[in-house]
């Protein structure tokens, strides 16, 4: 029988199937062969012994959390407490162009800022627009609940920005934990302890404690380059350029021309030195 992994607990591993829901344990040889089931996974098991049989291949898959086969990450992404972070922004997104998962920029506490601010929060969100990147506020839910059909999403971001409140709004039947931010600290505490799959609205939706694999020095530096999609516009003369200290770079140019947001290729700089 060809089931889905939901939730894992210890050893035991939810899986979902036509059949409704049970719970299996895996094969002896999985350890013995090093292979670790993940929330997300497609696999075959026998309904009668309550046995994973096989892991099936995945489309993608992530280390921390472990979690397979998304197509969709929604980047939860606050103005205010915790403050905007267009690094951390950019760390999520090309962490989910590395793995083939596209992004989704949604906007919590617009709110908290003034006219302003928010005048100013959006031109910046324009050029992410203009990269192809939709950028939505948490509450367009009718728009979210569309883009959640069909699809299996993800939905990480700044610790306090509000995940898990917007999930409990996508489905208040759910009543995921949520946290307040810590003045003293200015992040959030972590309420999402258990990776888990939801079904919503023809889809499926993981809520996770956030992706903590943001170390780029885990990554091919010419990986991490690609990553930056603005940057294929400009086609450099050495197709190895890595828009550094190159002469004649036209990703340079363009950043020094304004075609490139500065802060995205000064994030690139620091993520291709692992930091």
């Amino acid at each position: 029988m060809k089931g889905q992994i939901v939730k894992i607990i210890s050893d035991l591993h939810v899986i979902s199937y036509p059949g409704g829901i049970l719970n299996c344990k895996c094969r002896g040889k999985f350890r013995k062969e090093n292979i670790t089931p993940q929330v997300g996974d497609y696999v075959i098991f026998d309904v009668g012994k309550k046995v994973i049989e096989q892991i099936l291949p995945r489309k993608n898959t992530f280390k921390r959390p472990k979690v397979s086969n998304i197509d969709q990450g929604f980047l939860i992404t606050s103005l205010k407490t915790p403050d905007f972070s267009l690094n951390l922004l950019d760390k999520l997104i090309v962490l989910m162009e590395l793995h083939h998962v596209t992004p989704i920029i949604c906007i919590t506490k617009k709110d908290l800022l003034s006219k302003e601010q928010l005048d100013e929060v959006n031109q910046t969100l324009d050029y992410y627009k203009k990269l192809g990147y939709q950028v939505i506020f948490n509450d367009e839910i009718y728009l979210i609940k569309n883009l959640l059909r069909g699809k299996t999403s993800v939905f990480t971001g700044q610790t306090g920005a509000g995940k898990s409140t917007l999930l409990n709004q996508l489905n208040p039947s759910w009543s995921l934990e949520t946290g307040e931010v810590s003045t003293a600290l200015g992040r959030g505490r972590h309420t999402t302890r258990v990776v888990e799959l939801f079904q919503i609205n023809d889809g499926k939706v993981l809520d996770t404690p956030g992706f903590s694999a943001l170390d780029f020095s885990l990554y091919d530096k010419d990986k991490i380059r690609d990553a930056f999609i603005e940057f294929r516009k400009y086609p450099c003369i050495y197709q190895d350029c890595m828009h550094q200290k190159e002469a004649e770079c036209m990703v340079k140019k363009a950043v020094n021309d304004n075609n490139i947001i500065r802060s995205r290729y000064n994030h690139y700089l620091r993520f291709i030195e692992g930091k």
